[in-house]
């Protein structure tokens, strides 16, 4: 086909100067045929028809290529069909008669057939299945009674409306990749496409023309997983709203009431059975359940690599004169394990920091400290609470939090009795710790009177109840006498 200024010269050749087909195709320089074909042409309307190839040899081959082209992306690069084995499969197994050549040019043409139509869907900002949505969000949880602040990661999947979530003690990177490969292995595959925002453990910089600078680390994780990573735009949290929306939902849903735990272990596997009950009710929209459709979302999961990916940020240190390292506002001791002077390795992961000598050999392991928000729950505040409606003890979220002890002692049938009950541990919380109380309260027993509690803590832990010092300021100066609280002592059995 002539290009657009062609045809127009040949035809202003035949209208405006009369030329003769010969004498038109010899200026021009092409065939007869195609001087006449341009110079009679009467519509000029673009072509809209779709040219119909025939294939008698590939036809009946067409279908099972495509097939195995669209399952080759579900795998690892290096086991994907080649041309060449697409060929000698069609060959031993389905006794293709033509030729290589044949066939390599129709993989060729099927591969950018398939990535333009995936580049079409994507524009559309249409969520197939297999495509996730990626964000943390804050909660609190309960331990050794206290209130720590926890980041809850969570993967959702818009097509279905299922979620796999996994709780960090921290945003840093470490964490954020541990957490994705821990929802990885949850759902048993890699979704092919993630949205994120523009989180620090994964931008380092957006550049102006909306390009991400990326750390090193989270592209070695996306080439060891194979997915793409697509991020939202500055300040355009709407772009990924399924995973706001689910941020929210997990946060009303299971994590009211705020859990408690003993160990990391606990908590991520509450979370994830709370997830996969939550699979099991109706989606919002459609008419089905969320398991069924997850499973649309399943098949689409890239395959999960032989081996996991160990997340950890690798830095060095010196030893000091003291045989300690500095590392994360915490200091280990090294002393009789690496000479001072001498520079290590530190291995930081998520939960621990690993210690190497120059010859990459352990030295020490030690769990990673983390300084993240905590605070004591306002046990004072909450017992003057649970005075006003003594019946409400038993059904409060906080009672779980106390030891067990302390629940059975403020749980007590006789509404009187707990009534003095709490108004002697909202007044003991305001002095001593929960577990300076649960310790006292399991070494006389539950029926010990409130009286004696309270001078046995005075008497061991030294507070404002029962001074270890008295100084006698009635008396007139020189009729004073020493005192001694030793007779006080013997009164409450205290040695």
């Amino acid at each position: 086909m002539l290009k657009m200024p062609q045809q127009h010269y040949i035809r202003f050749l035949r209208e405006v100067e009369g030329c003769s087909v010969n004498e038109i195709a010899e200026r021009v320089g092409v065939h007869w045929r195609t001087a006449k074909k341009y110079a009679d042409q009467t519509d000029w309307n673009a072509s809209m028809k779709k040219r119909k190839g025939r294939s008698p040899v590939m036809g009946p081959f067409m279908e099972i290529i495509d097939t195995w082209l669209e399952e080759d992306r579900l795998v690892p690069r290096k086991q994907r069909h080649t041309g060449v084995r697409i060929f000698q499969r069609l060959r031993d197994e389905h006794q293709f008669t033509g030729g290589q050549r044949t066939v390599l040019a129709y993989v060729q043409r099927r591969k950018n057939e398939m990535e333009l139509d995936r580049a079409k869907t994507y524009e559309r900002l249409e969520h197939p299945p297999g495509e996730a949505q990626v964000d943390f969000t804050t909660i609190e949880v309960c331990q050794d009674h206290r209130l720590l602040t926890y980041k809850l990661l969570v993967m959702s999947f818009p097509y279905s409306n299922a979620a796999f979530v996994y709780p960090t003690p921290a945003e840093n990177q470490e964490c954020f990749l541990e957490a994705m490969k821990q929802c990885f292995e949850q759902m048993g595959g890699v979704p092919q496409r993630i949205w994120f925002d523009n989180l620090s453990a994964a931008v380092v910089h957006i550049e102006k023309q909306g390009e991400r600078q990326l750390t090193e680390g989270f592209q070695r994780f996306c080439a060891h997983y194979r997915f793409e990573a697509v991020f939202c735009n500055p300040y355009s949290g709407h772009e990924k709203g399924h995973v706001e929306n689910k941020c929210g939902y997990s946060k009303r849903n299971w994590a009211v009431p705020i859990p408690i735990y003993e160990d990391h272990e606990q908590l991520a596997s509450y979370f994830a059975e709370q997830a996969k009950r939550d699979r099991d009710r109706q989606h919002y929209a459609l008419n089905r359940c969320i398991a069924d459709l997850w499973e649309d979302d399943r098949r689409k999961l890239l395959t999960l690599p032989e081996q996991g990916f160990e997340a950890f940020r690798l830095g060095a240190a010196v030893v000091n004169k003291y045989g300690e390292i500095r590392m994360d506002e915490m200091t280990v001791p090294l002393l009789g394990m690496s000479t001072p002077g001498s520079e290590v390795l530190i291995q930081t992961f998520w939960d621990r920091l690993v210690i190497l000598n120059g010859q990459h050999q352990l030295i020490r392991e030690v769990s990673r400290p983390y300084t993240g928000r905590s605070m004591d729950i306002p046990w004072s505040l909450i017992c003057n609470g649970w005075l006003k409606k003594p019946r409400s003890v038993t059904h409060s979220q906080f009672l779980r939090m106390l030891p067990e002890i302390l629940q059975e002692y403020v749980t007590v049938k006789d509404l009187t009795e707990r009534k003095g009950r709490l108004q002697a541990l909202a007044h003991w919380c305001d002095i001593y710790t929960i577990e300076q109380i649960q310790e006292i309260i399991a070494l006389l027993g539950q029926n010990t009177p409130v009286t004696r509690i309270t001078a046995v803590l005075g008497v061991k832990y030294g507070s404002r109840d029962l001074p270890v010092t008295w100084e006698e300021t009635l008396s007139p100066p020189g009729t004073r006498v020493e005192s001694s609280l030793q007779r006080y002592d013997q009164l409450v059995g205290v040695n």
